[in-house]
């Protein structure tokens, strides 16, 4: 009898899973955290895992109404407005919705993403119905505490995050050296996952002649590219100072401002030249990195930094400290300047450097063309789902069995022809 099987029709497929990402923030707020994640549960949905998320709700929330639409099961909690940041919101405890939630259509892994006061509502109920649980570090709180008058408490928040992660079966970090610092703090079961970037939305390709001139540039001007949030954590006394040196040792140097927060006005009394431009998403934030001539990074506060790593894919050169993101992309500094971790002097040397000397611009520019490839998403999606894999793994053999209850109905994938 003929057949048209094959040897590969019998290879297994990868087991689909049913995870809950808990996170305080996610789209429509714009920062970091959101869109990483964001871009992490699309590419995991692209691999046949089912997610539901629980968040706090936003006003006026576009998600609210389009996620059956996208394929992703939504839970919305109550939350308040962040203090000093009116427009991000932090969830409040629910550890009895949760319970009820998981109890009756119990996930085959929880991942929370926010060590919140929703993120330890989600970790506690979690561990009472001997759920695993992953868990990402992706702030250092105890760090900003610094930027805003409350340096006492950067201790006992060093010891409330460590406590919280290490009831995880595993915490996820962006750099190796990130994971080695955690691990001398006394985290436990640390696991590297890079993050990922969206090449289509971030390319050369999409350099603009219109967009520099609606920044006010000149043909012959350069743009000073600074992406992210306009807060003290980001060192924008730095920034000031670095972009004050350069335009007086050449006035064709334009600072260029994406983002918004509290510190604003201020950054808008010091350096008035500058252009603020509030946030860009989707294709005129990618528009606005390909546009400009030099990314300046002065943060000494993250956990990665994204944002080195989207200059990167659009081709534009970098002036950052030496870790996380830039340390990990710019290889021994090709395509970008990286100065010593907190030399604030060497930083702003390095920008006068920069902005005196056309040809070595030219040169880091080409160089961004050959670093090696930044990961995709779905790189990243790929190693997230070993590691949970390993971690269901270690929880059947410590004994533990997942009594599945109701099944999570199967939802409306984008892009199938249903309607929301």
């Amino acid at each position: 009898m003929d057949t048209d099987l094959s040897i590969e029709s019998f290879v297994p497929r990868r087991a689909a899973l049913r995870v809950t990402v808990v996170t305080e923030t996610f789209p429509p707020e714009v920062n970091g955290v959101a869109t990483s994640l964001e871009q992490l549960v699309r590419a995991l949905q692209a691999r046949d895992h089912t997610l539901q998320l629980v968040r706090p709700r936003q006003p006026s929330d576009g998600y609210d109404r389009d996620g059956a639409r996208l394929g992703l099961e939504q839970v919305l909690t109550r939350g308040v407005p962040i203090p000093r940041y009116p427009a991000l919101r932090m969830g409040l405890p629910a550890r009895r919705a949760l319970q009820t939630l998981w109890s009756l259509r119990r996930p085959d892994l929880v991942h929370i993403a926010t060590e919140g006061p929703l993120g330890w509502s989600a970790l506690r109920v979690a561990r009472k119905l001997r759920l695993p649980v992953s868990t990402d570090f992706r702030t250092q709180f105890h760090a900003y505490s610094q930027h805003y008058g409350m340096g006492l408490l950067a201790k006992p928040i060093a010891a409330y995050l460590r406590r919280f992660h290490n009831q995880a079966d595993c915490t996820m970090v962006p750099t190796a050296e990130l994971r080695q610092w955690l691990l001398n703090m006394g985290f436990e079961r640390v696991h590297v996952v890079g993050r990922g970037v969206d090449t289509e939305r971030f390319s050369p390709r999409h350099r603009s002649e219109a967009v520099r001139a609606a920044w006010g540039l000149q043909p012959h001007e350069r743009a000073l590219l600074y992406v992210g949030r306009v807060a003290p954590e980001k060192n924008l006394a730095l920034l000031a100072r670095a972009a004050d040196a350069m335009r007086a040792r050449d006035p064709r140097w334009r600072l260029v401002v994406v983002g918004d927060g509290p510190a604003r006005a201020e950054l808008q009394r010091q350096l008035p030249w500058a252009v603020c431009v509030g946030w860009l998403q989707a294709q005129a934030l990618g528009q606005a990195y390909a546009s400009a001539d030099l990314l300046v990074f002065p943060s000494l506060t993250e956990t990665f930094g994204n944002v080195v790593a989207e200059a990167l894919a659009s081709g534009l050169p970098v002036l950052a400290f030496d870790y996380a993101a830039a340390a990990t992309l710019l290889q021994r500094g090709r395509g970008g300047c990286l100065v010593p971790y907190g030399d604030e002097a060497a930083f702003v040397q390095a920008a006068l450097a920069l902005a005196a000397d056309a040809d070595r611009l030219a040169q880091l520019r080409a160089e961004v063309a050959t670093l090696r490839t930044v990961p995709t998403w779905a790189d990243v999606a790929s190693q997230v789902e070993q590691i949970w894999v390993e971690c269901l793994a270690a929880h059947r053999r410590s004994g533990w069995a997942a009594a599945r209850s109701s099944p999570w109905p199967v939802l409306p994938r984008a892009g199938d022809g249903s309607s929301s």
